[in-house]
């Protein structure tokens, strides 16, 4: 944990992602990323400076396994408050559109249930767990696929809803969640979504631990480019 906090602390400074008086609602999915930012985020929120509350929101998309109580148990570990949301999401994206690449709609459902409810609760912030990985990963997805340099901004604001979206784990690699879960035997939610190991994502997972083989400095050099060239609220810190 100390190394994710450290990583943490540090994105979370050099992006300015909390301020004094937040109420911050973590996208509790039940995988290892953001069951792992609930645990850092109530660690760093015990000795951080700017005092923030805290609770986590999960939206329960309908898919077949998917164990709420594997959620409650966790919010009650953590002691924080966990609001469960019911939707239509698997029917909407999967029965009734039956659409062929469902990732994007499926997100963007999400968000709008996510936005609701943090504002129903109080909420400024929403904290979402994406890794030092996925923002490597979209960096190549969009250049190869879509032609243009964009990729997960560390914080932004959305002025339709007047809501915040911070990304505390952009700094953090992927292995350090799968440790840490391990480490602390933290039972997590079982994959249940129909495109699980099915997306273009798992392409650029591949590409990024290929080039990695062949060149131990790749991963630093991608998050370096990104940061020169500004890009999505990136910026290079001096």
């Amino acid at each position: 944990m100390q190394k994710i906090l450290s990583k943490m602390r540090k994105a979370i400074e050099d992006y300015d992602m909390i301020q004094e008086g937040d109420k911050i609602a973590v996208a509790l999915s039940g995988g290892k990323d953001s069951v792992t930012l609930l645990y850092a985020l109530k660690n760093l929120q015990i000795f951080y400076p700017k005092k923030f509350e805290l609770m986590a929101i999960t939206v329960n998309p309908g898919f077949d396994g998917f164990d709420t109580k594997v959620l409650e148990k966790i919010a009650e570990e953590v002691k924080v408050e966990l609001v469960i949301a019911p939707s239509d999401i698997k029917a909407i994206v999967f029965d009734v559109r039956k659409e062929k690449n469902p990732c994007s709609l499926c997100a963007n459902l999400r968000r709008g249930i996510l936005n609701s409810v943090a504002k129903e609760h109080g909420c400024n912030k929403i904290a979402l767990g994406h890794n030092e990985d996925d923002v490597i990963e979209t960096f190549l997805l969009n250049m190869i696929y879509a032609g243009k340099l964009s990729t997960l901004a560390p914080l932004s604001y959305m002025d339709r809803s007047d809501m915040t979206l911070i990304r505390p784990l952009i700094y953090t690699p992927e292995k350090y969640m799968k440790s840490f879960i391990k480490r602390n035997n933290i039972q997590i939610m079982s994959k249940v979504c129909p495109m699980d190991g099915k997306s273009k994502r798992e392409y650029a997972l591949e590409l990024l631990r290929n080039i990695e083989i062949e060149y131990k400095h790749s991963r630093a050099n991608i998050i370096g480019a990104i940061k020169r060239a500004n890009i999505n609220g990136w910026k290079e810190i001096k």
